[in-house]
């Protein structure tokens, strides 16, 4: 236990209190009412108030304005947390039981900590910069910084200044300063966040003048934010997600491969793609209809949103054909209705678009057309969306995909039911979400919705949410940026951002590149290739060898299904993304900076080959004194060192950590076809892990809130080593509505010398060994609500 002294105390805060504060700002009175504190300064005042014991809201409120309660992010209530407000020598103290705000009365000064060390304060605090309303905070000289959305500029995001202004980024390649994200949050080495609660445009200041100070700008809104802490990654990820709110489990079917392209222009197309896949027995879950669904032309039909009966004569049927071979159909829409589309007097009488502010409907030229846009933030707006998603819904759709929805055109004086564009435009995704979210929890509340958004802000996550990176190039630049967006974002709270596997934009025939971001895809949140036409992005239509090499991919990434689908558990209950960077779990030797190794659940380590050509990757195994398995040859990696391995072109640098569990299952052609029936247990032995466990999340795949209705099964893993024996046990928890399954168990044990011999709660299990690979092999007898121990005798 760390004994923190007065003095040291005293310290801390001079520390933080280093720079001077607006001098002429200063407390005049202060009180504290229902845990909140409020302080009146000579220009306005604060209200500070927690959240948690680890979360901490503070806002100005400028003379002559007045205190906004509404926030689109933050979804926790303040649910009286215990805090004690004291004042000594001129400083208040707010506290609880791990933050603690010191505020200086003259000047005024705000500086945080938790238990004892100090997080951050403010430098200049609120203050006018550019004709904007601006947050300045105090930087420590050596403090790394993350967060700011979806940005590809490397891990270490301090230096750089950053609009905050969804918008697309076409053809990127290995760097973006602006995409389609922008989360005003910044997330520190330090283990904290801070959390600026206004979605309205303007700037993240990432210490861009090397002067140690951190600023966020708005052209209006509100001056609030929030700090959250945590004694470690796991901490801040659980802290900053129950504030923001958590992502649901997918549908199972997620978690398989789509095939998708820019785009399928007819039923026969369609058909003939996922027949394809079946015919090759290449596994295939979902098929992404792009534009032509409704329209044969690119311009001119957006809007639409129905069916064009020329070319799918009879979308009931195909989505009923398709459901019954396993395959599941998400269709593109779009928030823009052209003054041409079929649609387009049918959204004016209803007043569901944004209008000008004379109350007209705002019209306006873009690529695809003469345009309004749908107004997600008035009630109108959102009925007549939602009855189109639900028409749809009927018919058989499974998935939406909404496109376009920075919005990618949004003039500044259109105007919205709640806002400006300028005000509102990041949250447009976000609500856009919301509105499909909310319409399935009213009118489809059994059923877990499919939304894939390219933009959206914080707390998206919570309306299921499925974030991809835009159009990036099909180049190797293209490629080598997708780590860090993903893992950036799944800090923030977005653990599902993908890519367009393959690249999307350009007609690059790239059979290298391509099965390269396949074989990564496999350890990213969803399995999806897309791409313009003009080359395939279906692994069917590749070359030979590129088909083969993309097919074991896909049944790599169906084999590991129970631990993916764990592994979204977890992240729904928790808050933990699904990639982590390294830096979660070791900060020696620039592991903060480092996003060509990643994590993938708390058992995998993985190392996409980035390089075309590529022999040789260097790989980074954290942890110092750990051991690392290589997932397909068993060979042994010491933790703490970077290493240099060879590269084979049949498979991407995979390691496995000593004392981890993997579920795994037989292929499937679909997730239509998983039981969950037939289990491959996979256990990574090593002397050093003298006690480990894991767990094995399943339930009917479709269900909304399945845990919660008590309609689940966990499995619960646990290895012991002692006494020439390593121990493994396993037992089935039942939700109080699950139907127990009969499960039957493949125990496979990496990285053991021959056993003497193999006991099922003390009797003789039969066994096999392989001395090349050192795994051990034994089969336990099917059981519904298992309860065992298995003991191998070393």
């Amino acid at each position: 236990m760390k004994i923190i002294t007065t003095a040291a105390l005293a310290l801390t805060f001079a520390s933080q209190f280093a720079v001077a504060q607006n001098a002429a700002r200063h407390v005049e009175n202060w009180s504290e009412k229902d845990g909140v504190l409020h302080i009146a300064t000579n220009d306005g005042s604060y209200r500070i108030r927690a959240y948690s014991a680890a979360i901490v809201e503070t806002t100005f409120i400028p003379n002559g304005e007045r205190f906004d309660a509404r926030s689109h992010a933050v979804v926790l209530p303040p649910a009286g947390v215990p805090a004690t407000v004291k004042e000594a020598d001129g400083r208040i103290q707010y506290a609880t039981a791990g933050i603690t705000v010191t505020i200086e009365r003259r000047p005024l000064r705000i500086a945080y900590s938790y238990k004892g060390q100090p997080l951050v304060a403010e430098k200049l605090g609120y203050t006018k910069k550019n004709g904007a309303d601006a947050l300045e905070f105090a930087l420590d000289a050596d403090e790394a910084l993350y967060g700011a959305g979806a940005r590809a500029v490397g891990m270490n995001r301090r230096g750089n200044r950053f609009q905050l202004y969804n918008k697309a980024h076409y053809g990127y390649g290995n760097r973006s300063e602006l995409l389609n994200f922008t989360i005003p949050v910044a997330l520190s080495s330090k283990k904290y966040a801070l959390h600026f609660d206004n979605p309205q445009a303007g700037w993240l200041d990432f210490d861009s003048r090397r002067d140690g100070t951190l600023t966020y700008e708005t052209i209006g809104g509100r001056k609030t934010y929030q700090v959250v802490a945590g004694d470690d990654w796991a901490g801040v990820m659980a802290g900053y997600t129950s504030l923001t709110g958590r992502q649901p489990l997918p549908p199972r079917w997620a978690f398989g491969n789509f095939a998708s392209r820019f785009g399928y222009h007819d039923e026969k197309e369609v058909r003939a793609v996922v027949d394809r896949f079946i015919d090759e027995k290449i596994p295939l879950d979902a098929v992404v209809l792009d534009l032509y669904w409704f329209g044969k032309e690119v311009q001119g039909t957006m809007g639409n949103l129905a069916w064009d009966k020329e070319h799918f004569p009879d979308p009931r049927r195909m989505l009923r054909d398709l459901k019954a071979k396993g395959v599941n159909t998400v269709v593109i829409t779009e928030p823009f209705v052209l003054t041409t589309s079929g649609r387009w007097q049918e959204a004016v009488d209803a007043k569901a678009l944004a209008t000008t502010k004379e109350g007209k409907p705002y019209t306006y030229d873009f690529f695809f057309g003469n345009t309004g846009l749908v107004d997600i933030f008035s009630p109108q707006g959102k009925d007549w969306f939602w009855k189109i998603y639900k028409g749809l819904k009927e018919q058989g759709v499974a998935g939406w995909w909404g496109d376009l929805g920075e919005p990618e055109l949004h003039p500044a004086p259109l105007q919205h039911a709640t806002g400006s564009a300028d005000q509102v435009h990041n949250i447009y995704g976000h609500d856009w979400a919301r509105l499909i979210a909310e319409g399935y929890a009213k009118d489809f509340p059994e059923e877990r919705p499919f939304i894939l958004m390219r933009a959206g802000y914080s707390g998206s996550q919570r309306f299921g949410m499925i974030p991809w990176s835009g159009d990036v190039s099909r180049s190797w630049g293209g490629l080598q940026s997708q780590m860090e967006i993903a893992l950036q974002m799944g800090m923030q709270g977005l653990g599902y951002m993908h890519s367009d596997l393959g690249g999307f934009a350009g007609p690059v025939l790239d059979d290298e590149l391509y099965v390269r971001w396949l074989q990564y895809g496999v350890f990213q949140p969803v399995f999806r290739p897309h791409a313009q036409e003009e080359v395939p992005a279906e692994p069917v239509y590749r070359a030979p060898r590129a088909k083969q090499l993309a097919a074991e991919a896909i049944r790599l990434r169906y084999a590991l299904l129970p631990y993916h689908y764990t592994m979204a558990f977890e992240n729904s209950t928790t808050g933990m993304p699904l990639m982590r960077p390294v830096l979660f779990e070791d900060t020696l030797n620039d592991a903060g900076t480092l996003a060509s190794t990643y994590l993938w659940g708390g058992s995998f380590l993985v190392a996409p080959v980035t390089e075309p050509g590529a022999q040789r990757k260097e790989v980074y195994f954290p942890t110092k004194g750990s051991t690392w398995f290589d997932f397909h040859t068993g060979e042994r990696h010491r933790g703490g060192i970077l290493e240099t391995v060879p590269v084979t072109a049949e498979r991407i640098p995979v390691y496995v950590r000593a004392g981890a569990f993997v579920p795994m299952a037989p292929v499937v052609q679909s997730t239509r076809d998983y039981s969950g029936r037939s289990i491959d247990l996979h256990y990574w032995h090593d002397a050093a892990v003298t006690a480990s466990t894991g767990m094995l999340y399943d339930d009917d795949g479709a269900t909304a809130d399945a845990y919660r209705k008590g309609k689940y099964e966990i499995a619960r893993f646990s290895a012991a080593v002692q006494a020439g024996s390593l121990d493994i046990g396993i037992a089935t928890e039942a939700g109080s509505a699950a139907a127990p399954v009969v499960r039957a168990y493949t125990l496979h044990v990496h990285g053991i010398a021959k056993p003497k011999r193999v006991l099922l709660d003390g009797r003789a299990l039969a066994f096999t060994w392989d001395a090349k690979t050192r795994v051990a092999k034994a089969v336990l007898p099917a059981r519904a609500k298992l309860a065992a121990k298995v003991s191998v005798q070393l």
